[in-house]
């Protein structure tokens, strides 16, 4: 009760600016931590010496982060449809939807990861690792990751937006970061003491299952410990599949899960296309996707971190205080972004060499690829906010469109078109450019919807 009356204080009377630092700064914080756990098993692996080994793990992304994907089909959605019912102050629902997004995820990733296992050197080949060298690592890297791991990577993941949803952002963020963290103590032990040299890449993997599985088990111990304060429950229920609540979750959900997944197909796209330029630059390539995810996963904490908030206030019919939450939230994440972006365009070439250690082109090329992809930073910031407000409040269509638009629709042809126009750097410009149409396309989305909320109240409208 004491819990539930604190979540109604922060959203409900807490200045907005307290309230949105409050939920999203231990999400970005966490987000930040798992983009330096990425990054630790490129660093380390890095240390071998071996452009396959990283092209193998950078092969993999795909496959690995497909888990995400999941995760925020029934995160996501479950986190809105909860903070929506809470809004509203109905508690059988937010209940309700816990529980079915809870064996919605754990069910998917198990049939994903049989999946994964049954057609294994196909799926490597399909993601761009047909290279002798690449493809037994990277084999050995998804079966630890993706048909060992899945479960606790995705159960991992949304039981963190679960416990968001409540308003408990900073124990959302502790066990997050929990998993990072571990990760990051992990690789270095498994990959250079405990497995012989040549296995570096499935003892980063190794680390990841394992660092995964103890950061499910302490939201597990979260949602024990806290169960008869919250709202919420793990337990199957009978009422979450009645009241429209599947339906809700992954009608909310399903921008999310496209999102991530175009972004994965995206990613594979390139991968296969800049195979044909061989392991060097695909090494390149690999290192810089992850030293500028960076920015999208300091605005993705961000967008997430205020989802409860836009959510609950939207059931609420608080509309202006939506409103501001979201203009704040924004301009914070676009800040981000842009500082990411200078570092990036200044010291590109030292971000680069702290990964790939070793005399190789690799690096000229990583750093090039580094400065064309940060200059969407920005862009893709204000989208993901756009993206996450409607998902916050249940308009699924417009959200389900910024999400293929920016992954999918547009980078896609892009690639194919600008490596024409410019060999080898035109597939990567592809990024940015797409980023930059997304972003024109939420403005223009966003102002309507708000000028259809709030315009008939006699609001005035900023953007």
């Amino acid at each position: 009760m004491r819990d539930q009356i604190a979540e109604k204080r922060l959203f409900e009377q807490a200045p907005v600016l307290r309230a949105v630092l409050a939920l999203a700064i231990p999400t970005v914080i966490s987000q930040v931590i798992l983009v330096i756990y990425n990054m630790a098993d490129t660093f380390f692996i890095g240390l071998a010496g071996s452009d396959a080994m990283i092209t193998a793990v950078t092969v993999c992304m795909p496959a690995f982060m497909f888990l995400s994907a999941i995760s925020n089909l029934f995160g996501v959605g479950g986190a809105s449809v909860i903070a929506r019912a809470l809004g509203a102050g109905d508690a059988v629902r937010a209940r309700g939807a816990a529980s079915f997004a809870f064996w919605g995820c754990a069910w998917v990733t198990l049939a994903y990861s049989l999946a994964a296992c049954l057609g294994m050197d196909a799926f490597v080949n399909l993601l761009g690792g047909s290279a002798p060298a690449v493809h037994g690592p990277a084999c050995r890297y998804l079966t630890w990751t993706v048909v060992l791991g899945g479960l606790a990577t995705s159960l991992n993941a949304l039981l963190g937006h679960l416990v968001r949803s409540e308003g408990h952002s900073v124990q959302a963020g502790l066990g997050i970061a929990l998993g990072g963290v571990l990760n990051i103590a992990l690789d270095p032990l498994f990959m250079f003491v405990l497995l012989p040299r040549g296995r570096e890449v499935e003892g980063a993997a190794i680390a990841t299952s394992l660092s995964n599985l103890i950061a499910t088990l302490y939201f597990l111990a979260v949602f024990c410990r806290n169960r008869r304060r919250s709202a919420l429950s793990l337990k199957p229920r009978k009422d979450a599949l009645r009241r429209g609540i599947p339906a809700d979750v992954l009608a909310t959900g399903l921008p999310a899960c496209l999102m991530t997944l175009c972004e994965n197909i995206s990613y594979a796209v390139l991968d296969n296309l800049m195979a044909l330029s061989g392991t060097v630059v695909q090494a390149g390539l690999g290192v810089a996707k992850k030293v500028n995810m960076l920015a999208h996963c300091m605005a993705r904490g961000m967008a997430q971190g205020v989802l409860p908030l836009i959510a609950y206030n939207y059931a609420a019919g608080n509309h202006r205080r939506m409103r501001t939450s979201v203009r704040l939230s924004a301009a914070i994440s676009v800040a981000l972004s842009a500082a990411w972006m200078a570092a990036s365009l200044l010291l590109s070439r030292r971000l680069i060499g702290l990964f790939i250690q070793h005399e190789s082109d690799s690096i000229a090329y990583g750093a090039r690829f580094l400065q064309i992809l940060c200059l969407g930073g920005p862009f893709s910031a204000w989208a993901y906010a756009v993206i996450s407000f409607f998902q916050a409040v249940g308009e699924s269509r417009k959200s389900l469109l910024l999400a293929i638009l920016r992954k999918g629709l547009l980078d896609i042809p892009l690639m194919f078109i600008l490596r024409r126009a410019i060999p080898t750097y035109g597939i990567v410009w592809a990024t940015p450019a797409a980023d930059v149409l997304c972003c024109a396309t939420s403005i223009i989305l966003f102002t309507a919807f708000l000028k259809r909320l709030m315009g008939r109240a006699g609001y005035e409208i900023y953007v």
